[in-house]
This record gives structure tokens, C-alpha cells and sequence, in this order.
């Protein structure tokens, strides 16, 4: 009797569904920040993770967070060819203190740079595309490998991340991958008191009036009480990089 050859077939299933989003967010209700991410990292919850930061005006702390739990974390920076010298300055200050040992820096390709945006001014007459260019490709790109990746935003940053739950699945991204935001409930005060408690380092542009930092053209300075993220694409009706996108929060 011949053998019935089996049919390889490709896994096409998403990682996490909303369904595991709920749960981890019931799973986790109540714990606090660090008992969480030892509970994710260490308990593998999430698959392979990784962590993406802009190394912006309030990174260092959730940097330091996850350093404290397991400094082989991988962390993706999106270089976009685009930063304020002082970012790229103070991202390699912060690597080397905490002491993070897969530190990946994704770049934009080549070919899409000389296709779309030979003269490097994109982002003077369209940012969406400047953004897709050089950030939401390489990310996506980077993330192939990925299960869920930490963030760090915060509900009191903008309107738009007002309802952020902890754990969300990537509407975005066919492949259901995992969105967890550790600090989405900590406030302004919060952070400054972890700043001051474990003395990390602020980005040196945080004093010089930008309370969130993006790429130079696209950033800058916001006067005192408005939204912190205002002075990003500054004129334009445009809130976030495409990486995240307003409206794709569920609420939990």
C-alpha cells in the first residue's frame, strides 16, 4: 500500500487574535507595569518580542524597564535618514548605559529613496508618503520575524491614544501581530518621577521646548500647555507616522 504523501502547507493563521488581546488584558489587570513585563518576557507569552523605539523625548524609561527585565530584548530603531543629531547622540548614550545587546537599526531601502524621493524633501509636500517610505516599510520589513512588539505610548500624549488598552492586536497587519503598550496609563508625572528615581538621562531637546520628537523637518517646538504632540507635522492634518494609526484602537 502506497504511503498518502502529506501536503505541505503554509501556517497563514494570525498570531493573536482579539480574543488574546482580552485576555491578556484581564490576565494582567491589576499588575503593575514591571510584574507585567517580567510576566510577558519572562513567561514568553508573547513569542518572539521586540522592542521599537524612537529614543524620543520619554523612551528612556521604558527602556529602562525592559533592561531591568532582560537586556537581550531586541530593540528596532528606524533610522530615517531624517533625526535630529541629538536623537542619534543621545540613542547611542542610552544603548550603552542600559546595556541592551541586540540593538537593530532599520534603514529605508535604497531603491525606494532614489524612486520617491531622490531630492530628500518628501516630507516637505507629502509626509504620508515620507513616512511610508522611511518608516512604515522598514518596520514591517523588520517585523516579519516578530510576534509582538512593546511600544511606548501613552494615553496622555494625544487624543487619539486616549482608550489605548495594554494589549492590542495590529489591525494593520494581516499576520495579527501583537501591539503591547506597558506605560499606556501613566501619566506626565509618572514618568518624570521615573526619570528622577532611577536618574536617566532626558533628551537634550526636551529642554529646549520639544515634549515629542520625530524627525527634524517634521517636528517643532510646542508652547507650554498645549498637546504635546502638536508640534509634530506642525500644519498638517496628519497625527501619527502610519506606524500606529488613530482610530484602529479597540476598546477593552
Amino acid at each position: 500500500m502506497n504511503e498518502v504523501r502529506k501536503i505541505d502547507r503554509l501556517d497563514a493563521a494570525a498570531r493573536f487574535t482579539e480574543h488574546d488581546a482580552v485576555r491578556l488584558n484581564r490576565m494582567f489587570r491589576g499588575s503593575s507595569t514591571k510584574e507585567m513585563l517580567e510576566g510577558v518576557i519572562q513567561g514568553n507569552l508573547a513569542g518572539d518580542i521586540a522592542i521599537v523605539s524612537s529614543f524620543g523625548a520619554e523612551s528612556a524609561v521604558l527602556l529602562h524597564l525592559i533592561a531591568s527585565v532582560d537586556k537581550s530584548v531586541p530593540v528596532l530603531f528606524l533610522d530615517t535618514g531624517k533625526h535630529f543629531a541629538e536623537t542619534l547622540q543621545y540613542r547611542d548614550d542610552l544603548i550603552a548605559r542600559l546595556g541592551f545587546t541586540d540593538v537593530r537599526i532599520l534603514t529605508p531601502e535604497a531603491a525606494d529613496l532614489a524612486a520617491k524621493d531622490e531630492t530628500g524633501l518628501r516630507w516637505s509636500y507629502d509626509p504620508d508618503g515620507c513616512c511610508e517610505i522611511r518608516k512604515v516599510k522598514p518596520l514591517a520589513k523588520a517585523l516579519e520575524t516578530i510576534d509582538a512588539s512593546f511600544t511606548g505610548r501613552k494615553a496622555f500624549q494625544s487624543s487619539t491614544r486616549a482608550n489605548l488598552p495594554r494589549f492590542e492586536v495590529d489591525t494593520s497587519d494581516a499576520q495579527g501581530r501583537l501591539k503591547i503598550n506597558p506605560l499606556i496609563d501613566w501619566s506626565a508625572a509618572d514618568i518624570a518621577a521615573y526619570f528622577e528615581e532611577h536618574d536617566l538621562p532626558r533628551h537634550p531637546l526636551v529642554a529646549k521646548g520639544f515634549p515629542s520628537i520625530g524627525c527634524e523637518p517634521c517636528t517643532h517646538k510646542v508652547a507650554p500647555g498645549e498637546d504635546p504632540r502638536s508640534g509634530r507635522w506642525k500644519g498638517w492634518d496628519k497625527t501619527e507616522c502610519g506606524i500606529h494609526k488613530p482610530g484602529e484602537e479597540p476598546f477593552l
